[in-house]
Parts: C-alpha cells; structure tokens; sequence
C-alpha cells in the first residue's frame, strides 16, 4: 500500500476538539515521522480545512457566512492520494455519514487503490452523553427542552442519536473492511485529556512522543442552569441569515467564555433514562465483542457511572428563577462589555465620511 489513512469519524463529545487541536499543533512534528494531518494549504488551519471537507462531502450549509465549503473535500481526497506514509483525517460530522456518502468516500479516498482506510471512533458512555449533546445544541441556537431532547435519543430520532450509535456508524463505516482497520478508543469516566491522546494515538499507530505541544482547546460543557439561561434566550432570538453573529455573540462570548466558568450544577443523565442508557451500553459492548474491532481503552467504560447518592440534581428545564438570575446577569455584563468595546458604527461612518469629504476638497 502506498498509504494509509486514520480516518477519525466522531464521535461528538468525546473530545475529538481536543484531539484534533492537539493533531493541529503538531503538524509539523508529525510530518516528520511521516505523519500527515492535512491543511489544504502550507498555512491552512488543518482542523478548520477538515471541518470544511466533511461539510462538503455530506452536502450541509453549516459553514457560516463567508466560509466556503464547495470543493473541500474534493481538495482533501486529492491531497490524500499524492502522499505516502499515514494520513489523519478526523471530524465527528463524519459519523452521521449515509452509506452512499461512505462510498464515495472510501472511492475518492483511493480504497483499494493504493489507500489502506482505518476507521477510528471514540465512545464515550451515554451517561454523559446525553447531557452533553443536549446543552451543545443548545449553544448552537436550538430551543427544545431537555425532556424533549432525551424523548429524542430515546426514539433514535435526530443527528445525535444517529451519531452515538456505536454498532450503526461503525457498521456502516466498516462495511469491506477487514475488522482489525476498525478501532474503538473508549473515553476514560475521568476527565483525563492525556489518557484519552494516548489511546487515541495507538489507533492511529502514533508514538505520543511525536507530537509533544499540548493544548489546552476543549469544548466544555455548561451547566444546568446556565444551559437552561441560553435556550431561552434562543427562543428569543431571529437566527435566520445572523449565523456568523451568533457564533460569536452567544455561543463564544456569552456560553464560551462568560457561562462555563460559573461553577455550575451539571445537567445530568434523567434516572428514567438509566435503564435505557445502562441496555444501550450493553449492546454496544456485545457489538464490539462480536465484531473483532480493535479496542483501545476499557469496553467497560462505556457503562454509565452510578450517579452519586449526595449528588445535587437540578432540572434544567426548571431551574428556578433565583439560580438562573446569577447566570443572566453574568451574560448581561459579558454582552455590555462587548458593546462598550465596539466603536459606535454611526460615528465611526461619519468619521470616514468627512475623512473623504477632505480627500476629494484638496
């Protein structure tokens, strides 16, 4: 084989913006040992570029304004098929992937045809899933509550459910391949950045010593209260064509960088999904057993941790209006700061008026 490639298909929330900004910073250390993370372009931001290409390749509009998509992945396959050695590609909208869009992805990929494809899925237990694919999105504009999110994954139904379907995406994705080119890197019950990278690292047949910059990027999550400040919020708000601003506005500025730092109470899996969650691990387990895909971590840590007895619950559905207001007048100052910072937009067009009034005088 003139190549292989790591193709790392999600899942979301298990890390994977940790994992691909660590990929990032150390792209140059990785080429050296013949490791490529491709970046459309010497000063390309790989991750971004990647992002970009999975958009493309599934069809989606979720670049933004001013971010184009068209053509990525046509760049990123063609990239892949001039190198030699090994390839990451890694993005977590790839595990929601139909099986004719896997096909074409394995045919531009060159599968067959000189490219050896392993596919790499990180699980994490549902017990923390759930919660956190309801608040992330949250943090991208959706308004349902949590109850209706978790009637969702219950009934299978939407995106994240689709996603966090270990036998289904790795079926799909795996389908002609050999069963030790699937691998399954379990995310540890504790918060455990390096434990998780190297693990992820073995998949991807890496020495961790190759890449040696750390990153601190990761995508956390907000509390139950906060979570619940923001959907309303959303309910509020127009985000038709306003992509780029609430971007920015809400999601970075406000749940970001304002929200996660409140020391929350966490939105936690609902004690009526536990039965649930606890036979959905079990046939995930019994899947990877059968299937003979490579394991790197505990198959055991995809059961969801009991939540302890003096645990603090907080719906966050119902938060009440005393612990949200904390919340709100936080998001209140972050957005008051940010307007103090921005110059006035009429002054500033006056400005530039009379500037070019004098220009066109003399």
């Amino acid at each position: 084989m003139e190549r292989v490639v790591y193709l790392h298909v999600g899942a979301p929330k298990t890390g994977t913006t940790y994992l691909q900004d660590r990929l990032a910073r150390n792209t140059l250390a990785l080429a050296r040992h013949g490791v490529r993370y491709p970046a459309g372009s010497p000063l390309g931001d790989p991750s971004l570029f990647q992002f970009r290409a999975a958009v493309d390749l599934l069809g989606k509009d979720w670049s933004g304004p001013g971010e184009k998509s068209s053509g990525k992945w046509a760049q990123l396959s063609a990239q892949v098929r001039r190198r030699q050695g090994s390839v990451v590609i890694s993005h977590e909208l790839f595990a929601g992937a139909s099986a004719e869009v896997i096909e074409k992805a394995k045919t531009d990929l060159g599968v067959g045809a000189g490219t050896e494809l392993h596919i790499v899925y990180s699980a994490r237990d549902l017990g923390r899933q759930v919660p956190a694919a309801w608040q992330e999105s949250v943090k991208q504009g959706q308004t349902w509550t949590y109850r209706a999110f978790c009637r969702r994954m219950r009934r299978r139904k939407g995106w994240f459910a689709r996603t966090f379907d270990l036998p289904s995406v790795l079926t799909a994705w795996g389908d002609g391949l050999p069963a030790e080119q699937v691998h399954v890197v379990t995310v540890p019950q504790e918060r455990q950045g390096d434990v998780l990278w190297r693990r992820f690292c073995t998949a991807l047949a890496l020495d961790p010593s190759w890449a040696r910059r750390e990153t601190q990027r990761s995508n956390p999550s907000l509390g139950a209260a906060e979570a619940s400040l923001l959907r309303r919020l959303n309910t509020r708000l127009d985000r038709r064509g306003q992509i780029g601003s609430y971007d920015f506005l809400i999601r970075e500025l406000v749940a970001e960088r304002e929200l996660v730092g409140r020391q929350p109470l966490p939105v936690t899996l609902p004690e009526r999904l536990r039965g649930w969650a606890e036979e959905e691990s079990e046939r995930w387990i019994e899947w990877i057993a059968s299937s003979g895909a490579r394991v790197h971590g505990d198959p055991a840590e995809l059961r969801p941790a009991p939540q302890p007895v003096d645990a603090r619950v907080l719906d966050p559905d119902r938060p009440g209006a005393r612990i949200q207001l904390g919340a709100a007048l936080d998001a209140l100052a972050a957005m008051t700061r940010e307007a103090e910072r921005r110059p006035d937009p009429d002054r500033h067009f006056a400005a530039k008026l009379r500037h070019r009034i004098k220009e066109l005088s003399r």
